[in-house]
């Protein structure tokens, strides 16, 4: 890394906000960059600093670009802008991906895929985590020593946001909690598309899809094939592709077939899947493969195979037949001891003492947008409201909003740490045309929605209608027990 002009760029901060220009939608990067930036440090690299690289396309000329690995051996990016603010955002990624090792390509695609913060003149820096799979404080412990490594080599920024997308949102929600103390080292957050219900409620709606599925499809597992409780997702010695669940899933509902290509039988299923579990047809693929894979993952690889999820209790409606599938459907109960580690991971204290913003499209799909209602309850439980501003947006997207709205969102967020000055649903929505008059991606603001309860969406477990799921005084007990939550 060329220190001498990191330097330079570092005594030349801008005073004044940076200059927004128009940019062109991303270009894929050519093998060559993607390459250059994927590739592994060297070992002094790896050991010493950060390791300059070519920037993604969309970035190639306002940014120098950098790759390392930490030492924990998390790979990471790193963007700084040639005229930048100053301040720095840290970046969480969704997922969680459930390869074994630190993928050094996920923090390089949402290097690319979040250059709106660098074009607004923000430093970026994004891990991709120690190891695939699932761990919510992990992830966040890896955040942190990004951040710590960045100042080392590149200087304490003025201010330091950390935004967070989808499970990343739970994963930053996790860095506000743990390290964003009063003039501690971030001055606030963005959260995007955020899973913010936690682990231990946040995943129920899965956990019905996958016991409907299963009584109306028969298929995973079929009756001649080893068996297992569903709440493993799927057993941990199967070889089971997405591919071969997808075909399963297209055997029993006809999912990726014209409706009029479906056969009675499958239609009848797709209809009562969906109606059951409220989940959208163009994501019922996806929720299924976090309910088997991811679901094997945290059960097998994080907890030792004791189950975190219960549906007892429960009653299912919306099917042709509710009697029917109330009688025959799955049930289980959930162990304490993993339901405890899954909550000390993920769940959220709701123990915040900076500005926290977040975006959301009232369509998620993914994130279903009353994740939302459930942060706020989890904040107001924890007397910590004012922290929170919340905004809502008409779209129909989880992996990706409109980039005038990240960057009016961003900058709403930095003049509200700076000044004090909170901002309002309405006052974002009045500011995002002057950003998309340079981005042109459309300002979809709802200034006056508000999402119903997570249980107006989700069927609650008992003791599930109280946030927050994780008191902080619960924190602090199960803190204190060896071996509580999940390994990094």
């Amino acid at each position: 890394m060329d220190r001498s002009s990191t330097s330079t760029r570092i005594s030349g901060w801008f005073r004044s906000a940076p200059r927004r220009r128009a940019r062109p939608v991303a270009a894929l990067a050519t093998s060559l960059v993607v390459a250059s930036l994927t590739a592994a440090p060297s070992a002094q690299a790896a050991a010493d600093r950060s390791a300059s690289v070519a920037c993604p396309p969309n970035l190639a000329e306002q940014a120098t670009c950098y790759t390392g690995q930490d030492t924990n051996g998390a790979a990471y990016a790193i963007a700084v802008p040639h005229a930048w603010n100053g301040s720095l955002v840290m970046h969480a990624h969704g997922g969680p991906d459930l390869g074994a090792g630190s993928d050094p390509s996920r923090s390089v695609d949402d290097l690319e895929r979040w250059s709106v913060m660098v074009d607004e003149g923000y430093a970026w820096a994004g891990s991709s985590y120690r190891r695939g799979g699932y761990g919510t404080r992990m992830a966040a412990a890896d955040t942190e020593t990004l951040r710590r490594l960045f100042v080392a080599e590149f200087g304490k920024p003025r201010r330091t946001y950390v935004h967070g997308q989808s499970w990343g949102g739970n994963v930053a929600a996790k860095v506000v909690e743990t390290y964003g103390r009063k003039h501690g080292p971030y001055d606030g957050a963005l959260l995007t598309s955020g899973v913010l219900g936690g682990g231990s409620r946040g995943y129920d709606y899965r956990v019905d899809l996958r016991v409907v599925y299963q009584y109306y499809c028969r298929n995973h597992p079929r009756p001649g094939e080893p068996q297992y409780p569903l709440w493993e997702g799927l057993r941990a010695d199967s070889t089971m592709t997405s591919a071969g669940l997808r075909a399963r899933l297209q055997e029993c509902t006809g999912f990726a077939s014209a409706p009029e290509e479906r056969t009675a039988q499958q239609q009848r299923n797709l209809d009562d899947i969906l109606a059951v579990t409220k989940i959208p047809e163009r994501t019922l693929e996806s929720h299924l493969r976090f309910a088997t894979f991811t679901f094997r993952d945290i059960v097998h690889s994080r907890l030792g195979g004791r189950n975190p999820f219960g549906n007892r209790g429960v009653r299912y409606s919306g099917s042709h037949d509710d009697k029917a599938l109330n009688a025959g459907v799955e049930r289980f109960s959930a162990d304490p001891t993993a339901v405890r580690d899954l909550s000390y991971d993920s769940d959220l204290t709701g123990r915040v003492a900076i500005p926290v913003l977040t975006l959301h499209a009232i369509d998620d799909p993914t994130a279903f947008v009353e994740h939302e209602a459930a942060y706020r309850a989890a904040l107001t439980g924890a007397h910590r409201q004012g922290h929170l501003v919340q905004t809502f947006t008409e779209e129909s997207e989880h992996s990706g909003l409109s980039d005038s709205e990240y960057a009016a969102s961003v900058s709403a967020l930095d003049t509200w740490a700076r000044t004090g000055r909170k901002p309002t649903p309405r006052s974002l929505a009045a500011s995002c045309p002057a950003f998309d008059r340079a981005y042109g991606t459309g300002c979809f603001y709802d200034p006056d929605f508000h999402p119903d309860s997570y249980a107006a969406r989700v069927e609650p477990r008992p003791g599930g209608l109280h946030w927050p799921a994780m008191t902080g005084a619960q924190e602090r007990s199960w803190s204190r027990i060896e071996g509580v939550g999940i390994a990094p």
